[in-house]
């Protein structure tokens, strides 16, 4: 059995209908009238001990529901979720000593007093002893660049340094699973990197599962080497990035610097565009490969500089949605 096994899982939530009015709402008091969303349906996958895996999908396809099923805070309608042979909803005082949860819209931390004072809150939640405690909490510091914030009221905090405290919050009682919900929303580039960097040596040094949500395609890039796509609350596509990239990003931007007046007919080239330092070309890589085609162009003229463009991983994922019309 994988170190985490998620079997059939569904939920659906009851909504109460609400119309406009002052008639109808008189109406609702006596006939309330519901919808049945269904967030999540039959979803069903495996992971290893020590993955990062990027759990990606457009607004509503269900990825926080599923997060909260799998940190114990939802009980689905059916199926079930074994963590470590443990199930989150059923074990959760337990369980949530394995686990680090990180919203990035959401604050663990108190609003109005250093993250310090926090951090010893939560030292007697998670009941770490003080050798633990002191190890971890300096670890944290040194790692996240911490030192000349933690005893500033969380208020005063940018959003960046907020999200390092955010983090280091939730990997104090050195858990062996990290959900991380949107961890670099809003972030500048500077504190992004550190983000990224210390998740990675994070997972490398202490083998922590991670399981990564984000609409910032560059973290699941950065990071994550597996991505699982839901869409409409079921599972679309599980399998490795580079994978995808094999299968979607085919078409390439070729940009060629030459002085020479360039020829060529060849399948595969979409788009031929002549420019002031040379030319710029469109192809499928399905019916060429770039090999081939530089060895036909210097045959015909002398190249001074080349450059290829591949696609960003955002028109990946969009030609990703597209195929599964979501």
């Amino acid at each position: 059995m994988s170190f985490i096994e998620v079997r059939q899982i569904s939920k659906t939530f009851k909504l109460a209908k609400k119309k406009s009015g002052l008639k109808e709402a008189f109406k609702s008091f006596f006939k309330r009238e519901y919808k049945y969303i269904e967030a999540v349906s039959d979803i069903s996958f495996s992971i290893e001990k020590g993955e990062i895996i990027g759990y990606i999908g457009p607004n509503g396809a269900g990825k926080s529901t599923t997060i909260k099923i799998l940190s114990g805070i939802l009980n689905p309608d059916r199926g079930e979720c074994i963590i470590d042979g443990m199930t989150p909803w059923k074990d959760r005082k337990k369980f949530v000593k394995k686990i680090g949860v990180v919203f990035g819209q959401r604050s663990q931390l108190w609003w109005d007093i250093p993250t310090e004072d926090t951090f010893l809150l939560l030292k007697d939640i998670y009941d770490i002893t003080d050798d633990d405690y002191q190890r971890n909490k300096k670890d944290l510091i040194e790692r996240l660049n911490l030192e000349d914030i933690i005893n500033i009221p969380v208020r005063q905090l940018s959003l960046g340094q907020r999200m390092r405290c955010e983090i280091a919050a939730s990997l104090l009682h050195n858990p062996e699973i990290l959900f991380l919900d949107e961890p670099t929303i809003g972030l500048d580039a500077v504190s992004k990197q550190l983000v990224r960097d210390f998740i990675k040596r994070l997972n490398k040094e202490k083998q922590t599962t991670i399981i990564l949500t984000s609409h910032d395609t560059s973290d699941i890039t950065a990071l994550a080497k597996r991505i699982i796509l839901i869409g409409k609350g079921k599972v679309l596509y599980d399998g490795n990035l580079r994978v995808l990239k094999s299968k979607y990003d085919t078409e390439k931007n070729i940009s060629i610097k030459t002085k020479e007046k360039l020829v060529i007919k060849s399948k595969g080239i979409k788009t031929k565009k002549k420019t002031r330092e040379g030319y710029d070309l469109v192809i499928d890589t399905n019916e060429i490969s770039i090999s081939e085609l530089l060895n036909k162009i210097s045959k015909k003229i002398t190249i001074e500089d080349i450059d290829i463009e591949n696609n960003s991983i955002d028109n990946l994922i969009v030609k990703l949605y597209e195929d599964y019309k979501i």
